[in-house]
C-alpha cells in the first residue's frame, strides 16, 4: 500500500479536466518554450553577458588546468600508452 505522502493531490486544472498550462508561478517558463525560442533566449543571455563583461572565456591553459582538477589527473596517461604507477595508498 503506497504511503499517503507518495501521491500528490490533483491540481485545480487536473480536477477541472483542462490540460495544465505553464504559469509564471511554477518557475518552468523556460522549459515550456519551444526549442527555437529557448535557443534564442539563451543566445540573447550570452550576448548580454559578453557585452557587459561578465562572460568568461577560458584560455587553453585555464581549460587544461580545470580539466586536470576535475579529473584528478587520472586520464593524463591514457593516450600515451603508459599506465601511471600506482601508489600503495591507491590499492
Amino acid at each position: 500500500m503506497p504511503s499517503p505522502t507518495s501521491q500528490r493531490p490533483a491540481s485545480r486544472d487536473q480536477r477541472a479536466g483542462t490540460p495544465p498550462q505553464a504559469s509564471s508561478q511554477d518557475g518552468r517558463e523556460f522549459t515550456c518554450m519551444d526549442l527555437e525560442r529557448r535557443r534564442e533566449t539563451a543566445s540573447q543571455g550570452g550576448r548580454a553577458a559578453h557585452a557587459s563583461g561578465n562572460a568568461h572565456e577560458f584560455t587553453s591553459a585555464e581549460a587544461r588546468a580545470a580539466g586536470a582538477k576535475s579529473h584528478g589527473g587520472t586520464h593524463a596517461s591514457r593516450g600515451a600508452g603508459q599506465s601511471s604507477p600506482r601508489r600503495s595508498s591507491d590499492r
